[in-house]
């Protein structure tokens, strides 16, 4: 990668995290929301050394601060949080 691109994609790819933030300011529910969901993507991502998690929004989830976390190729995860967002457990689950 050119030196000069490196710096560029990285202040495009904070400023895109950035108008997350913006978006849901006013909001409490939807910054811990947005949190939260941060959170469980960067602890699977963390715990299986793969990226691309994302939130699954198709598996109803009835329970207050649980989230299904899908990883490409691999079995999905479950994620519970705490009421300030950030991931206590993690827990894989079997595709089925």
């Amino acid at each position: 990668m050119p030196p000069l691109l490196r710096p560029a994609l990285l202040i495009a790819l904070l400023g895109v995290a950035a108008c997350d933030e913006v978006a849901v300011a006013n909001d409490p529910v939807a910054r811990a929301e947005l949190r939260a969901t941060k959170s469980c993507i960067a602890a699977v991502e963390n715990e299986t050394g793969v990226s691309g998690a994302s939130i699954n929004t198709t598996i109803p989830i009835i329970e207050v601060n649980q989230y299904i976390v899908n990883v490409p190729n691999a079995p999905y995860w479950t994620c519970i949080t705490n009421d300030e967002g950030q991931a206590q457990t993690i827990t894989q689950n079997q595709r089925g």
